[in-house]
């Protein structure tokens, strides 16, 4: 509140400042959107983004591709926005920096969405052969493929957009081909049947990373099954899946559970279906759990699978691809499978095998893709070995060689890949790159690079010189979208087909990747795990976890919930350069970021506080031959020392990855000590001109200023370092030199710091008691410790319109007399009030204080807050209980002093 009372106060800009700004071709107000876009084109022509090998220090960030079927929204904006901040310094650091965009095919999404654009059409994908569909593919993504980069440009994304890559492209591509045949060869692919997780609405296997997992309210069915050869004898087993019960082909207890060690031998009746299946003994089975008996449905479970193989048990798949029943299951042919558990649950109990139905509280697996409820099914894929492959990528994360920020993902890391299995790599798809894997009619398997070395191979193999391109066939599914983008930082610089090129040689490893905690194995671990293969080096050096974006109910933001801004209307509201703030304010490293559009609105509000200030400087008149005033001097020394201190600051958040925290830093060096304390010292009085001494440095101070706030605010800064100097014309701020800081004088800053303190709480109670700035007041000052600082009292008696300071020795008697924290004065204000007026004011501010200490002692003694709050949180909270005690303790003294004398 104090500084919104200061600008209005004190910032106002002179009455002849709006002609000086129309003369400078300044506008009065700035305009975010024609600003940006004049200079992100002035920036493209430039080709200020474009880099090539150099002798220069390489500075590389590849984009985590954003899916060709998608459009901006706020995770895009967030990642982005860092990625953006991070390459924008590096370029100031002096770096040769490429930030490589490009797009991910994303199999099953595009699929799904070329599907449903043909079927409105009336065209079915069945009715079409394989190149038929592709064509379309291929027509939509060139249509749709290229929209999110192009919004991120919006953003201010200075990506080396000439450096585009897409998976699908022929490098890409043949990169791709080229490490499956190598894995083959090297023993590290194969092809068998195995249970996977089958998303029916897609059609095809997806990975375990791939399915999310719900926690839902269920039914517990409890089914008896009659024990074959008796009357009445009978053994319950629950489920949550009745349905399945078509496919059972045993009962399974634990061996030493005494309730059914008479079953031994014996086999039960699968109800419905009438199938006698055994009785089995397994130590797989929870004795506590239901009734301790389990039914084994092979084909549609792991756990019943992984049984079913130790007991060499028959299978059954009772499922079609779409989730519906097939011929084997006997029943209910044709239906969906949730159609099929209500009519099984009603024909149990018809045939009064359904003993009672319970909630009950379970996880379901869905698809990530699709979000429906995946299908355990037996399917023969394709799988990637991973233990051997894995290992250096653990090893590497765990000795240092690659640094996660915030650290406390790595145990996260340490988990996953110390339990990693084999990774399912084909998918039921036509869009995507297709398995280079041939048949023979014998299905004998070739894997080759291409048709042409396959049917060499081929003819090789069997002796047959005879044997035709005909004759073969190729696999008809795709690989995993995954197992392309996990080469994505070697592939793009066309590490795989040509490893001694000079981009690669260059650019790799990368310096920073920056992506979500939720990809972190997906993607992050596989590409580490391809580095080391491929280039038996790391990737990148740092992983920069973002957080999620939610909103105040701290939902994951999402179209489906409605919760979810566009980033586009918000760019144009509130402009690139606010939005960026914005997100950037609440968003600490693998945190996650509750959104608030009045943060963007905040981001807004710095960016008019940076063109007033600017404004303000500009309209000065120079007088070349005026001197320096002793004010003006102090406030140069201090801005700078307090310039050089916050530059090593803004430097060592940057080097631990706290950019929020680098963000602030500047934040506040601009809007407090620069527009609030800076400028209002050296301001020259209305009508006057200011000294070329303390012009020339300010100008250079903001100069300075727009350096460090540019990675932030790339258009602003731009737009007013183009204005601060003459010459500027072909050149950037975003290839200027980054401030080296300096050495500070910690004792002026201390110095200054205590006068700050007193001229707030002197101008506090001016505003309480509405005494007009134009009036001037007396001070009297008692030193608290060490001397007067005399060189400071030039500063308040500007600051705070004064007749004199007077140093006394003994205690202020005065009602303004009590003790500012951590300021090394008593400070004592003359002047004459009315009693009456006066017990008012304070009694109002003393009850707004204890109502305001009552809400920080409630916060303190809510145990929850107290166990989950940051650190720094419950400091704060405890240090404002603290203040306003003081505050209240003072109050009540003036109080009293007021009603035992009558008067101050």
């Amino acid at each position: 509140m104090f500084f919104i009372i200061f600008t209005k106060l004190f910032l106002q800009p002179s009455k002849n400042i709006n002609n000086v700004m129309t003369r400078l071709n300044i506008a009065i107000k700035y305009d975010p959107l024609p600003t940006e876009e004049k200079w992100y084109k002035f920036w493209m022509d430039q080709g200020f983004f474009h880099s090539e090998p150099d002798d220069r220090e390489p500075y590389t960030v590849v984009i985590p591709p954003p899916n060709v079927t998608g459009v901006l929204h706020m995770g895009h904006m967030l990642n982005n926005t860092i990625q953006d901040i991070l390459v924008r310094r590096a370029r100031m650091l002096g770096k040769n920096v490429c930030w490589l965009p490009g797009t991910d095919h994303a199999s099953i999404a595009t699929e799904a969405r070329v599907v449903a654009k043909l079927e409105k059409e009336g065209i079915r994908k069945t009715d079409l052969s394989r190149e038929e569909f592709l064509k379309h593919a291929w027509e939509w993504t060139h249509k749709h493929g290229g929209i999110i980069l192009e919004q991120l440009k919006k953003l201010g994304a200075s990506c080396d957009w000439e450096r585009t890559r897409f998976t699908m492209d022929t490098q890409l591509s043949e990169s791709v081909i080229k490490v499956f045949v190598d894995l083959f060869e090297k023993g590290y692919i194969y092809r068998g049947v195995r249970m996977v997780n089958w998303d029916p609405q897609a059609k095809t296997a997806i990975s375990d990373e791939e399915v999310n997992h719900k926690e839902e309210q269920s039914k517990l069915y409890y089914v008896r099954y009659r024990i074959e050869g008796t009357e009445d004898e009978y053994i319950t087993i629950a489920t949550t899946r009745p349905e399945t019960i078509l496919g059972d082909t045993a009962v399974c207890v634990h061996p030493e559970d005494p309730r059914y060690q008479h079953l031994q031998g014996k086999s039960v009746i699968v109800p419905m279906v009438n199938r006698v299946v055994p009785v089995i003994r397994d130590s797989y089975v929870d004795i506590e759990f239901g009734t301790g008996a389990l039914k084994i449905t092979p084909a549609h479970d792991e756990n019943d699978y992984e049984i079913g193989l130790r007991h060499k048990l028959k299978v059954i798949d009772i499922f079609n691809e779409d989730g519906t029943l097939s011929q084997a299951a006997g029943l209910f042919t044709g239906v969906d499978r949730f159609e099929a558990r209500k009519l099984a649950a009603e024909k149990l109990k018809e045939l009064g095998a359904l003993v009672k139905v319970e909630e009950y509280t379970n996880k379901v697996g869905y698809s990530e893709r699709t979000d429906v409820v995946i299908e355990p099914r037996l399917s023969k894929q394709w799988f990637l070995k991973m233990d051997d492959l894995a290992e250096p990528a653990l090893q590497h994360i765990l000795n240092g060689d690659i640094r996660i920020y915030p650290s406390k993902f790595i145990n996260t890391y340490r988990h996953w890949m110390e339990n990693i299995h084999d990774w399912c790599i084909s998918r039921q798809l036509w869009w995507g790159h297709r398995i280079p894997a041939w048949y023979l009619d014998d299905d004998t398997v070739i894997v080759a690079e291409n048709a042409s070395i396959a049917l060499e191979k081929a003819r090789s193999r069997t002796g047959n010189k005879a044997l035709t391109l005909q004759e073969l066939h190729q696999d008809e599914d795709v690989l995993d979208t995954w197992f392309s983008s996990w080469l994505w930082p070697i592939s793009v610089f066309d590490g795989i087909r040509d490893p001694g090129n000079r981009d690669i040689n260059y650019y790799y490893p990368t310096n920073d990747l920056v992506t979500a905690p939720d990809i972190l194995f997906f993607w992050v671990a596989r590409m580490i795990i391809a580095g080391y293969e491929y280039r038996r080096e790391k990737p990148f050096e740092h992983v920069y976890l973002t957080g999620t974006v939610r909103d105040h109910l701290r939902r994951k933001m999402s179209k489906s919930l409605g919760n979810s801004p566009d980033p586009l209307k918000l760019i144009a509201q509130y402009g690139a350069d606010g939005v960026r703030v914005g997100m950037l304010l609440c968003s600490p490293a693998g945190n996650d970021l509750l959104f608030d559009e009045s943060l963007t609105e905040q981001g807004r509000n710095f960016g008019n506080k940076i063109w007033n200030a600017f404004r303000l400087v500009q309209g000065w008149q120079v007088d070349e031959k005026a001197g320096q005033s002793e004010i003006a001097r102090i406030a140069v020394q201090w801005f700078r020392s307090r310039l050089n201190k916050v530059v090593g600051e803004i430097d060592d958040y940057f080097k631990k990855y706290r950019l929020s925290d680098a963000l602030m830093a500047v934040y506040r060096l601009f809007w407090d000590d620069f527009s609030s304390w800076y400028l209002e010292l050296i301001k020259p009085p209305y009508g006057e001109p200011t000294d070329a001494i303390t012009y020339r440095q300010t100008i250079e101070f903001l100069d300075q200023l727009m350096r460090l706030l540019h990675p932030f605010m790339p258009f602003i800064t731009e737009e007013i370092w183009h204005h601060l100097m003459p010459g500027r014309e072909n050149k950037s701020v975003m290839v200027s030199q980054w401030p080296k800081g300096g050495d500070w004088d910690s004792s002026l800053i201390d110095r200054f710091a205590q006068m700050q303190e007193a001229v707030v709480f002197v101008r506090s109670v001016r505003a309480a008691r509405n005494i007009p700035f134009k009036n001037k007041i007396n001070l009297k000052i008692r030193v608290l410790k060490g001397r007067y600082d005399r060189e400071m009292e030039p500063l308040m008696v500007k600051l705070l319109n004064l007749d004199e300071i007077m140093e006394v020795q003994d205690h202020p008697e005065g009602l303004m007399g009590q003790v500012i924290r951590t300021v090394a004065y008593y400070v004592e204000i003359h002047q004459e009030v009315n009693p009456d007026e006066e017990i008012k004011r304070i009694t109002k501010e003393l009850n707004y204080s204890r109502g305001f200490l009552q809400a920080t002692l409630k916060k303190l003694q809510n145990q929850r807050f107290m166990e989950h709050a940051p650190e720094s949180v419950v400091a704060a909270e405890k240090k404002k209980k603290v203040d306003a005690e003081t505050r209240i303790k003072a109050l009540e003294e003036q109080l009293k002093k007021i009603n035992d004398h009558g008067a101050i």
